[in-house]
């Protein structure tokens, strides 16, 4: 019989392309090949311009969308309002995990760099750009310049307009369906290529960093991944049994193709697509997921928003001597909670450690000094936002007695990469009355 790469799963695909990846990484710096230097680059980028690409056009169909779906779902304002407030519990609990993890290891004590070849980075972050940066000056030039944030403010208004149009938008909002499908489904084969996309961007990172580079941030590069870690395995099982009353086992099993996916792309959106079928096969009815999971996709971000710019802050704060208070640890955890849509679900946090840079008035060149080593913390960062966004949905829909809870203990049995239709829908199911 053929060998088809079909029969291997493709997790085990995912782990096959890390494994070899890391191989042909150490090759190339150990022999100073700069020939297969640049081919993982090359195959690595890629495989990432090709996720951007999608985004967009599935932000804004998705969220479109989304909301008009919510006509469907009872008590469609009470989801929403719960969903917000989980996103916020779990943001403040995990930027309190980063600050503490930040005084017990103290990242940036006894550091040595090199501070006069730290300049600001070119995207840089503030109160006023976040807030007026929201509402584009041009709708054509906000999906032209791949502005995340902007999209996601056109698609809920556009959305919020459809639904209360009602049959008249009708046209409109199918459009947007069959759009949402056709991105999906091209998304889909570029997913397929996340093996060959893994071995390229893991390959480049050995081969272009090594450990010369990471050994003076080991303990910065070491807290970032203890603290995404304390709340990817801790915090979040947690939740899952207090508040969901759920195996945190069976979350895992179901939710960690898209956890797996994210890790190698560095990307929430670009790996949307996956979350959301983890979610419904979860159990959470796909009238709620196709809601949470986008919005979550934007704005929850545990890794990116919450655990990394508060070890920054502290990391930045040692290397310059600075003190800081109560009250900064408290604008930190503040800027954590209210201000993590400005990472808008693209690869990096460099807009969000900025601006909580600029809040605590810390010198902006601090962030120069981590850029260098963001593409090996993002993997983890973005692992730990993903989980988030397939988290609430999950816990929201257990706490409103619309969970599929026989569809939860059996997931993991089933292959994530071949899409279903996205037209096609559950029955609706109303929450169980408390």
């Amino acid at each position: 019989m053929p060998f088809s790469l079909r029969k291997i799963p493709f997790s085990v695909q995912i782990l096959l392309g890390l494994v070899l990846g890391v191989a042909l990484g150490f090759l190339a710096r150990t022999n100073d090949l700069s020939w297969l230097t640049t081919t993982l680059h090359t195959v690595g980028s890629l495989f990432i311009q090709l996720l951007k690409l999608a985004v967009p056009p599935l932000v804004f169909t998705a969220i479109v969308v989304s909301v008009v779906s919510l006509r469907g779902v009872t008590n469609a304002a009470r989801l929403a309002l719960k969903t917000l407030m989980w996103f916020g519990i779990t943001a403040l609990i995990s930027v309190s995990i980063g600050i503490v993890l930040g005084l017990i290891i103290n990242p940036g004590k006894g550091v040595t760099l090199d501070l006069g070849g730290a300049t600001p980075p070119k995207n840089t972050g503030s109160w006023t750009d976040f807030l007026t940066g929201i509402v584009p000056t041009n709708p054509v030039g906000a999906f032209v310049e791949g502005n995340v944030l902007q999209i996601v403010f056109l698609a809920l208004v556009f959305g919020a307009a459809a639904m209360l149009v009602g049959e008249a938008a009708e046209p409109f909002v199918a459009l947007n369906r069959s759009l949402l499908a056709i991105v999906q489904k091209a998304l889909w084969w570029v997913i397929r290529l996340a093996p060959i996309g893994t071995l390229g961007l893991i390959g480049n990172a050995v081969a272009s960093y090594g450990w010369d580079l990471l050994a003076p941030l080991a303990k910065f590069t070491t807290a970032v991944y203890i603290g995404c870690a304390i709340v990817l395995f801790v915090l979040y099982p947690l939740v899952l049994v207090l508040a969901g009353r759920l195996n945190p086992l069976r979350f895992f099993a179901g939710a960690w193709p898209a956890i797996e996916l994210a890790f190698v792309s560095r990307s929430s959106v670009g790996t949307m697509p996956v979350t959301q079928r983890s979610v419904e096969r979860l159990g959470v009815p796909r009238e709620y997921a196709s809601f949470a999971v986008p919005f979550g996709a934007t704005t929850k971000m545990d890794g990116c928003a919450a655990i990394y710019p508060a070890l920054a802050a502290i990391f930045v704060a040692q290397v310059f001597g600075v003190h800081l208070g109560i009250g900064d640890y408290l604008l930190i955890a503040f800027v954590s909670v209210v201000g993590s849509a400005a990472t808008a679900g693209l690869t990096g946090a460099t807009v969000m450690l900025t601006l909580t840079l600029s809040t605590l008035g810390l010198p902006l060149a601090g962030a120069g000094l981590l850029l260098a080593i963001d593409p090996i913390l993002d993997m983890m960062r973005t692992a730990t936002n993903v989980a988030g966004q397939a988290l609430v949905p999950i816990v929201v829909s257990a706490r409103e007695g619309t969970l599929d809870r026989v569809a939860y203990e059996s997931a993991g049995q089933r292959d994530l990469t071949e899409p279903e239709p996205v037209a096609e829908t559950r029955p609706e199911l109303s929450p169980v009355p408390a």
